[in-house]
């Protein structure tokens, strides 16, 4: 059943010329360029038809929700692929084939068990279509404008039909190209598919979403529309009108009034915020899911994928930028180190020159100064050269962060992602590993040793027989030991 799947999808890329278009044949290296010429054999008629990003695209979108996810992230990578194949892989975002609204409406019904008049004023047709879901316009009763988001029918087979062929691809990337080990295909493909199950049931995405509204009004740089709690269902969400335009809209941000700059900014600072401050994030943020406002009003929708990370990932990721920022990359070749990024036989010293060759050509340059495919490219041959591992927990983290520069970048087209971030950083940094900060945290952790201490003397020993009283003075001894250290190493700190 999987073989078959993978069979099939890459019969109906090379059918498409999609795999290795003839487009690029002056790019391609010569064993490459002799591939795609065997490949393109098989071609059929659809092979003709357009540019190489249509058909990419319609080959994705015949292929179902795995591979439309897979092509929402490409489209947000134009300064890797072109302006042209992006655009062209955009309409995966949110303008695919509906399914009817009649339909719809039955879900509805089904759902909430009523009738759809007795809880809508007016339901119309739908304005966003996507791999999961689709979203009708609806006036509740009240004369209140909602977004009613309703699982196309059937969506959870071929999910599951998309799961199994993308774990076999997994093995056999394993199993056949030895220098993908290092990335942990499996490992990534179970955090992909694990995001796919959780989007099947809108309840999570409901709570993601009810969660990240109250985190994203802290900081003002992005907002959440409410959700409507007693119009939600495993099939059905229910939420306030996304004010603004879509930003998937080639027009959105033609009018003037829209301040680009302040807008890209707030983009990178809502995500970074998210994921240090409260390390939960927006996991999906493509121009799809955002819509625009002006002068510089962001709004995210969709909250299927929800990102989190623990404080320690947050604490690396944050010494990380802040690092790169400062050009420290002494600290973070050592963070790498303490993190278990790069195994500890790896030296030190020549990491910390590595980064320094990848971050110094890219330092106070804007995005239209830095060739995104070439700092990947060095990232990459660093990786393999010092053996750094891809870290399960942290991929939906990385894949966030790339796709939200993209959608910066396309928003504006100078924006440079380290000074957008600086605040944010600098923030972080100055309240969690400020003196006073890390004097609390210390504090926390002897309250913490000594209660373990006490609850180690007041136990009985296991093999110890039964006695009539205690041994109090034990208790106190070893509490009192506690707090001498903890004294001694607050005194150290302050001093």
């Amino acid at each position: 059943m999987a073989m078959g799947r993978l069979i099939a999808v890459a019969w109906d890329l090379i059918r498409s010329d999609a795999l290795l278009p003839r487009e690029l044949d002056r790019d391609l290296p010569a064993p490459a360029r002799l591939a795609g010429r065997l490949l393109r054999l098989g071609a059929g008629p659809s092979a003709r038809l357009g540019r190489p990003g249509e058909r990419l695209a319609r080959v994705l979108e015949r292929q179902g929700p795995a591979a439309i996810k897979l092509g929402q992230f490409l489209s947000t990578r134009a300064d890797i692929l072109g302006d042209a194949f992006a655009s062209d892989l955009a309409r995966l975002k949110d303008r695919l084939a509906p399914f009817p609204t009649a339909q719809a409406r039955q879900e509805i019904e089904r759902a909430l068990g009523r009738p759809l008049d007795a809880v809508f004023l007016d339901f119309d047709d739908p304005v966003a279509a996507a791999s999961l879901a689709q979203v009708h316009p609806a006036h509740l009763l009240d004369g209140r404008k909602v977004a009613v988001k309703i699982l196309r029918p059937g969506v959870e087979r071929q999910v599951a039909a998309d799961s199994a062929a993308m774990r076999l691809a997994a093995r056999l990337v394993h199993a056949l190209v030895p220098l993908s080990r290092r990335l942990e295909p499996a490992a990534f493909v179970e955090v992909v598919i694990r995001a796919l199950d959780l989007e099947l049931d809108l309840r999570f995405e409901a709570a993601g979403g009810d969660e990240l509204a109250r985190i994203m009004a802290q900081d003002g740089y992005m907002a959440a529309p409410a959700v409507l709690w007693d119009l939600v269902s495993r099939r059905i969400l229910t939420q306030d009108w996304a004010g603004g335009r879509a930003l998937s809209d080639p027009d959105a941000l033609a009018d003037p009034a829209f301040d680009r700059p302040t807008l890209a900014n707030n983009l990178t600072r809502a995500f970074l915020a998210q994921a240090l401050d409260h390390g939960v994030f927006h996991g999906d943020l493509h121009e799809g899911n955002l819509f625009v406002a002006a002068p510089a009003g962001l709004t995210a929708v969709d909250f299927g994928i929800i990102g989190r990370i623990g404080a320690k990932e947050r604490s690396f990721l944050a010494e990380i930028l802040y690092g790169f920022l400062n050009r420290d990359y002494a600290r973070i070749a050592a963070v790498h180190f303490e993190a278990g990024y790069v195994p500890a036989h790896q030296d030190r010293a020549a990491f910390a020159q590595a980064l320094r060759a990848v971050g110094e050509p890219i330092f106070g340059r804007t995005a239209a100064q830095v060739s995104m495919g070439r700092l990947l490219a060095q990232l990459f041959e660093i990786t393999a050269l010092f053996e750094m591992k891809l870290r399960p927990e942290l991929v939906l983290l990385q894949k966030t962060m790339v796709t939200v520069e993209g959608v910066a970048r396309r928003i504006d087209p100078q924006h440079d992602i380290w000074a957008a971030a600086d605040p944010v950083v600098r923030r972080w940094i100055t309240r969690e590993l400020s003196p006073a900060a890390r004097i609390q945290a210390f504090a926390s952790q002897a309250q913490d040793a000594v209660r373990a201490i006490l609850r180690l003397a007041e136990a009985p020993a296991a093999t110890s027989p039964p006695v009539e009283e205690p041994p109090a003075p034990w208790g106190w001894f070893a509490a009192g030991s506690a707090v001498a250290a903890a004294a001694f190493v607050l005194a150290r700190l302050l001093g």
